[in-house]
């Protein structure tokens, strides 16, 4: 697959491949930042120095003087899931969907508000939702870029690469930008270029200069890429970069905290970790809270964390976010219900058979001692030559619990990272002897 992907067919596929794996082009000076992962309301939507909760209520304000004006209910709706993403709270997510269907029914061929809600879709992990929405936000207006990265994303999550990486490239040669870059990002991190994908988050970061939020996550991005290379002080250095142009940011806070508890110091994983569940508590934020909780011998403190985790799972199900495959994983890692967790984790596949999908049924398989069946399914999650120490380390497992050498995988994993977990890096270390 990654040769047909790297070499394409025809003068177009030539084209698109050049974009996405070949040499980086350069934005044009109309290029404005996008997103992925980070604040989503566009620029225009804002006045100088106002945060989201004050454009919201300036919003709220012109639609309720006049209902009917698509425009601001577009950048209302976008301002609610910004808000989701700053707080962390589902809840926001219906309003914005709302608020976007008013839009739309006023004006059927609004983009904007169809993107939003293919966005929406996205963030609830509605995959195969996302990718129909998309589509249309496509059909509607095949020349902007932001439907290509909504379809990428969801082809991505549906495992479906090659059309995934192609729409990619489509996003790229229609606007280079930071969210086109960081999307060139993450398909070269897929397919094991990781040097590649340092450029394109580099690129990402310059595309957004003059807007420190979208420059922050950029550099937050690039910290955790060197964080999963086992560089721990340049990913501490762009983590800080982070910080410096947005203080107490979560998503750099939570990714340094993580540096700290791999270069040994737990104490201070501890206190940053706090920091940042105190601001978004996301639920893979307290989990490393509790992990870091236990590893400095405080288990009772690490089982709080844990209980609370189950408690958002519990919220955000019921706020209509699909949580299996990130529950699952966490229950396998911790071996809590079992059983239970491997019906989980194959609905998750089921729903996103994804490289990540494949993992996790591995993992959950090997944790259950069906170590026969996950072999099939780490086969598949390492087929795009990812180069990620968890899936290598649980391909490692697999093997030893059959009776096979598993130092060959171990050993690529430890080149890697081999502090890439405070529950597994002893493991991983005793495989790879």
């Amino acid at each position: 697959m990654k040769r047909r992907i790297l070499i394409g067919t025809g003068a177009a596929a030539s084209a698109a491949a050049a974009l996405l794996f070949g040499g980086l082009v350069r934005p044009d000076a109309s290029s404005g930042p996008g997103t992925v992962g980070r604040p989503g309301v566009p620029t225009a939507g804002r006045a100088a120095g106002e945060d989201t909760a004050s454009l919201v209520a300036r919003l709220q304000t012109q639609v309720r003087a006049n209902p009917r004006d698509v425009a601001s209910l577009d950048l209302l709706g976008l301002a609610y899931e910004q808000r989701a993403r700053e707080t962390a709270d589902p809840a926001w997510y219906p309003k914005a969907a709302g608020v976007l269907h008013r839009a739309i029914r006023l004006a059927p061929r609004d983009v904007t508000a169809t993107t939003g809600l293919g966005a929406i879709a996205l963030s609830q992990h509605r995959f195969r939702e996302a990718l129909r929405i998309g589509r249309r936000a496509q059909s509607l207006a095949p020349s902007t870029a932001r439907p290509h990265g909504v379809v990428g994303d969801a082809l991505l999550e549906l495992g479906r690469y090659r059309q995934a990486f192609a729409a990619f490239d489509e996003m790229a040669r229609i606007k280079p930008s930071s969210a086109s870059y960081a999307r060139v990002a993450y398909a070269r991190e897929l397919i094991g270029r990781t040097d590649g994908a340092r450029d394109a988050l580099l690129l990402s970061r310059d595309a957004s200069v003059g807007d420190d939020e979208a420059v922050a996550w950029a550099e937050m991005q690039l910290g955790k890429l060197e964080l999963a290379r086992g560089r721990y002080a340049a990913a501490a250095a762009h983590e800080y970069a982070a910080l410096r142009l947005v203080p107490g940011y979560p998503n750099a806070v939570d990714a340094l905290a993580q540096v700290e508890a791999a270069r040994g110091d737990l104490e201070r994983a501890v206190a940053l970790e706090r920091q940042a569940v105190t601001r978004v508590p996301l639920p893979q934020f307290v989990a490393f809270l509790g992990d870091a909780l236990a590893a400095g011998g405080r288990r009772a403190a690490a089982q709080r964390q844990y209980a609370l985790v189950g408690d958002i799972d519990r919220l955000l199900r019921a706020s209509g976010v699909r949580t299996d495959l990130e529950h699952a994983l966490f229950q396998v890692d911790h071996g809590i219900r079992l059983p239970q967790a491997l019906a989980r984790a194959r609905a998750a596949r089921a729903d996103r058979p994804s490289i990540d999908g494949d993992d996790l049924l591995a993992w959950a398989l090997a944790r259950n001692g069906r170590c026969e069946e996950a072999l099939p399914w780490s086969r598949r999650a390492l087929r795009l030559g990812t180069r990620d120490t968890t899936k290598l380390f649980h391909r490692a497992w697999i093997e030893g619990c059959l009776g096979r050498d598993p130092r060959p995988w171990a050993r690529s994993a430890l080149a890697l990272n081999p502090r890439f977990s405070l529950l597994w890096a002893d493991d991983l270390r005793r495989l790879g002897r």
